[in-house]
């Protein structure tokens, strides 16, 4: 749980401030606890170096969170981890969903991998990969 709060705040409290959020250490817990059990670390040779969190449902996935350590970020490993999700998706016919703060940077990959932005609200975008 260490790891994953070093991580939460290592990888959002930036994008949080510039959209004018600021947590605390208990709700990043909540936030973290959130869909806990469909939780996964993503390792590079047995280095912990970030968190993926999918939601999958029977006609539909929702990327919930993809967090790289800034040490690794830029080095695509975000966009593989993306890419292998939409894999899965895709071959079982399922739509692929995500919401992302309106100041993180992660929202130009998604939409270079193809997402459309089709809803906001003040701080978020909703965005959806079709089948």
């Amino acid at each position: 749980m260490e790891y994953l709060l070093w991580l939460r705040k290592a990888t959002m409290n930036e994008h949080l401030f510039n959209a004018g959020l600021f947590l605390t250490d208990e709700e990043h817990l909540l936030r973290i606890h959130y869909l806990f059990d469909q939780s996964r670390i993503i390792l590079l040779q047995d280095e912990h170096i970030g968190l993926l969190k999918v939601d999958e449902k029977e006609n539909s996935v929702e990327i919930v969170q993809v967090q790289i350590d800034p040490a690794y970020q830029g080095k695509g490993i975000g966009q593989q981890v993306i890419q292998t999700v939409i894999e899965n998706a895709r071959s079982n016919n399922k739509q692929i969903s995500l919401s992302v703060l309106k100041e993180n940077k992660a929202k130009a990959l998604y939409l270079r991998l193809g997402f459309s932005i089709v809803g906001e609200d003040d701080d978020s975008l909703v965005m959806l990969l079709d089948k």
